[in-house]
């Protein structure tokens, strides 16, 4: 499924990863690395989570924690499914 930034979230990179600020909910979140900002990032331009994933380089241990992350991150509304036309 594809999956997009939500309109309402403002990204702020850090040395850490960067901060997730949703406007509508008012909710902040924490993206932990760096790779994990690359593969929110690069969402809108793949067909999947786990093809933005292996797009900014993820495989292995790390592709499995970041998915997890991208779970989270769409569990809070920060990410959501992006149409497909």
């Amino acid at each position: 499924m594809p999956w997009g930034l939500d309109p309402r979230v403002s990204l702020r990179p850090e040395p850490f990863g960067a901060l997730a600020y949703h406007f509508g909910t008012r909710r902040l979140s924490f993206l932990k690395s760096p790779a994990l900002l690359d593969a929110v990032r690069a969402l809108d331009g793949h067909p999947s989570a786990r093809a933005a994933c292996r797009a900014s380089g993820l495989d292995g241990d790390e592709l499995t924690r970041h998915e997890q992350a991208l779970a989270t991150l769409a569990a809070r509304g920060m990410i959501v499914p992006r149409d497909v036309r």
